[in-house]
């Protein structure tokens, strides 16, 4: 198979962890007789300091004639002025506009071997296995913003057919997995989530009555998904609250480092990345965890290139690393050896089958 792969390598560490996803994905297609072809753009900080904008126009033509995106990371505290007009994030969340993607996949899957990572009791994390189904372009995120010396404010506007088509993806994704599907708002105070409720309700009843339909406020699925994370199957949510869920959800696995996501619009084209911010305090140090990235290329090859076996090769190699004992500083516990980000890389490499 040919495909064309956009690096977007961003901020902090960014790069590094970009480098450890191309290295994986140059063996799989050296493994599986593929030819992926990469080409690296500016994003972000280092867009701004390049060209002065966060997405330079070259950057999303080359993610659109793409078949699939990686991304490291954006926004540092170099450029984390919040008076400022042109900030790294408006570079992603313009990516995001451009590929329409709108759909954020992030699978949270306990280890075994890892449960010693989490702050959590170890007897609440064996087996949880579940997807959270960020709803990725509409919302507060996307809202008009206004700002006075006394004042501001932003706009949480959804649209019904922004609720329907990623209510579809969650509870398809639910029909392929355990048959539950949590909805989560806040209907008890927001009219937006008033008609999240409607939809979500209306939807699930008329398409999908073989599910089994959850709904929770926001505050209390916060809560859940703590006392009782093993009970999730697939939550979906709308931007904000997915958004916080997520990290939250990441202590479940014991580190922000550890968690992918694939954001999914109406076409094969993905835009992937793991869900740590840019970590500048590690930046250049080597101490960064690529399991994030790397799982984030797993799905890169099962959704938008349709290589199944290639993204279990990875996820398997991945889970036989860490079972094996590999570990960065932010996943090792009681004195386990640390590996550097390209040591863990290797690790991972070395258990491809």
């Amino acid at each position: 198979m040919d495909a064309l792969i956009t690096l977007l390598p961003g901020d902090g560490v960014g790069p590094e962890v970009t480098a450890a996803a191309r290295q994986v994905l140059e063996q799989i297609a050296s493994r599986y007789g593929h030819n992926f072809t990469f080409t690296e753009q500016l994003i972000g900080g280092a867009a701004i300091d390049t060209v002065g904008v966060p997405l330079p126009a070259d950057t999303v033509a080359s993610c659109e004639e793409s078949d699939a995106v990686l991304l490291g990371a954006v926004g540092g505290p170099k450029w984390s002025d919040p008076t400022a007009s042109v900030r790294p994030e408006q570079g992603l969340l313009g990516l995001r506009s451009a590929l329409r993607v709108y759909a954020n996949l992030r699978p949270v899957k306990v280890i075994d071997e890892l449960v010693a990572a989490s702050p959590l009791k170890p007897e609440r994390l064996t087996g949880v296995d579940l997807i959270v189904v960020r709803e990725l372009t509409g919302g507060i995120y996307f809202g008009d913003k206004t700002r006075t010396e006394t004042t501001a404010s932003d706009l949480c506007i959804y649209h019904t057919h922004e609720i329907e088509r990623i209510v579809h993806v969650a509870a398809r994704l639910a029909d392929g997995r355990r048959g539950k599907l949590c909805s989560v708002d806040k209907a008890n105070v927001l009219e937006t989530s008033r008609l999240w409720r409607e939809v979500t309700d209306r939807l699930v009843a008329g398409d999908y009555p073989q599910l089994e339909l959850e709904t929770l406020l926001v505050d209390a699925a916060a809560m859940h998904l703590l006392a009782r994370p093993r009970d999730f199957d697939v939550i979906v949510t709308e931007n904000m609250f997915g958004d916080i869920l997520t990290d939250e959800a990441s202590m479940l696995v014991g580190s922000l480092g550890m968690l992918p996501s694939a954001s999914l619009g109406d076409s094969a084209r993905g835009l992937y990345e793991p869900i740590h911010g840019s970590a500048p305090d590690i930046a250049g140090t080597g101490m960064a965890n690529p399991c994030g990235m790397i799982a984030s290329a797993a799905l890169l090859l099962r959704y938008s290139l349709s290589l199944s076996a290639e993204a279990d090769a990875v996820e398997a190699a991945l889970q036989t690393a860490l079972r094996e004992g590999a570990r960065t500083a932010d996943i090792a516990r009681n004195g386990e050896p640390v590996l550097k980000t390209a040591e863990m890389t290797a690790a991972i490499i070395r258990s491809l089958s």
